[in-house]
């Protein structure tokens, strides 16, 4: 629990990785190319005191994650989102096993997605179901762009995927997390896309999808999509850094964000170990809209409090404490409207 000016804040960080980029676990040059990039957007977009050695970004382990995000990182909850990269590293880059073991360890403070992908086929919706009754699975987290043999990406709307996505609903897996932002070396930057988003989210509209890194650098689009789609949702992972570097662009992309999607649908993530949630956390409190762009609203204790924590809570049903819950509110006067409503007003 993060505390400041007398207001306490539940923070959940919906998205973080433990991973291995060793080079006794690269495959090939890709897997180098892909951990330097990860290196680049850490390094570029971190203040000064929080880059790492270069080293020590490779891996992490357990008892040093502990240590970022929950001593020293004044989160509460945190939420694994494992990429698989099996082309670029011989045990995948995202450690699943070694997640899993941590949250199972520690239930209380993490919570573990797996993930799936629609060219594994048959065998794929088989290890989903295991993966599903092993790990009691809440959400899964897609890479679209991950390469798989002669294939170097794939979309949501691709027929096999749409079998993926049925079974997730039959398993109870209602939060399906899209990474949907920067292009990363070698990824192509076509296979994150936001636009496939758009198609399921109206075919699916009992799941939830969390377009990780909200579309970057496809705001636009993805706020034109998330408008009409209630149960589209933005994770603020690789934007939210942006506090440091970029402010005013920071201040746009939340500025857009609660323009189109309202406060309850916004994410707060530190992507880590790509950048640690304390400093993230601090800044982001601090955080105001900049009084000439007076075209957005300025940014409320209350909005805050939701995107920390709040919002992510509710899709994972985590147990806030009572004293740091939020009266329940009617909607927000921006984003979309329940249909019978938009009807009444217009009599």
């Amino acid at each position: 629990m993060y505390t400041k000016d007398g207001e306490q804040y539940y923070v959940v960080d919906a998205h973080i990785a433990l991973w291995d980029a060793r080079p006794e676990n690269q495959r090939n040059v890709h897997g180098k190319q892909f951990i330097d990039c990860f290196y680049d957007y850490h390094r570029n977009l971190s203040p000064e005191a929080e880059v790492w050695d270069y080293e020590e970004y490779l891996y992490q382990g357990g008892e040093r994650l502990m240590r970022d995000v929950f001593v020293d990182g004044i989160v509460d909850h945190a939420i694994f989102q494992p990429a698989r990269l099996a082309e670029f590293y011989h045990r995948g880059f995202g450690q699943t096993e070694e997640a899993f073991a941590l949250a199972q360890a520690h239930p209380e403070k993490l919570t573990y997605n797996h993930y799936w992908d629609p060219r594994d086929g048959e065998n794929g919706l088989d290890a989903l179901r295991a993966a599903a009754e092993r790990m009691h699975l809440k959400g899964v987290k897609l890479y679209t762009a991950d390469w798989h043999g002669e294939s170097r990406g794939w979309k949501l709307t691709d027929p096999m995927a749409y079998r993926y996505l049925e079974l997730c609903r039959e398993l109870g897996i209602r939060n399906i997390h899209v990474h949907k932002g920067p292009t990363i070396r070698p990824l192509d930057r076509d296979a994150f896309d936001v636009a496939d988003v758009d198609h399921v989210a109206t075919d699916f509209t009992d799941l939830t999808f969390v377009v990780e890194h909200c579309g970057l650098p496809r705001l636009e689009d993805f706020c034109w999509i998330a408008t009409q789609e209630p149960n589209v949702v933005a994770g603020l992972a690789v934007a939210i850094p942006f506090i440091h570097t970029r402010p005013r662009y920071f201040a746009q992309i939340m500025g857009e964000l609660v323009y189109w999607l309202g406060e309850d649908r916004i994410l707060f993530s530190s992507d880590y170990a790509l950048w640690t949630p304390k400093w993230l956390v601090e800044r982001f409190v601090d955080f105001q809209i900049p009084e000439d762009l007076t075209e957005y609203a300025p940014l409320t204790t209350e909005l805050k409090k939701k995107v920390l924590g709040l919002n992510a809570a509710r899709l994972y049903d985590l147990p806030v404490p009572e004293h740091l819950r939020l009266p329940e509110a009617d909607e927000t006067r921006t984003g979309p409207r329940e249909p019978a409503a938009a009807d009444l007003a217009s009599v």
